[in-house]
């Protein structure tokens, strides 16, 4: 019995690990199952409505490393990643509140720690989207 418990919470710690790094590709992912479900209903079929699915996922996601690789002005740079990781807080909260909804008796703080979740997660996307898009060349001093 303990046995069980043990792999429960460790199994339950390495989903929400998989969930707080996929979170952070919600948005590029979201779009690319969307497009793949218009394709598919637009009579393109299952394989090719997968393909473009990826296609526009990846674009999607390059397109965000490309605008906050060019854009200089640091506000659009977090006006932009913003907008990329929004989904990502909707994402934290829905898991927070998948695995509280059965173990947290009060709505005020099933609530409380869904928002938290939430933020947190969307805090974690925002500083991965903005590392990993470098430093600004300009701003680093020269060694000369």
């Amino acid at each position: 019995m303990i046995i069980a418990i043990i792999v429960c919470v460790v199994l339950t710690g390495m989903l929400c690990i998989l969930f707080f790094t996929l979170a952070t590709y919600a948005l590029p992912f979201m779009l690319g199952l969307e497009v793949a479900r218009f394709a598919y209903h637009s009579g393109l079929g299952v394989l090719g409505a997968i393909l473009v699915g990826i296609v526009v996922g990846m674009l999607v996601f390059g397109l965000a490393f490309l605008l906050l690789g060019i854009v200089r002005s640091p506000v659009l740079q977090i006006a932009m990643a913003l907008v990329y990781t929004a989904p990502a807080v909707v994402a934290g909260y829905a898991l927070v509140y998948g695995i509280t909804h059965e173990y947290v008796a009060s709505d005020i703080w099933r609530q409380l720690f869904c928002i938290a979740g939430g933020l947190f997660v969307g805090f974690s996307a925002l500083l991965r989207l903005m590392a990993a898009t470098g430093p600004d060349p300009a701003r680093i001093p020269s060694q000369t």
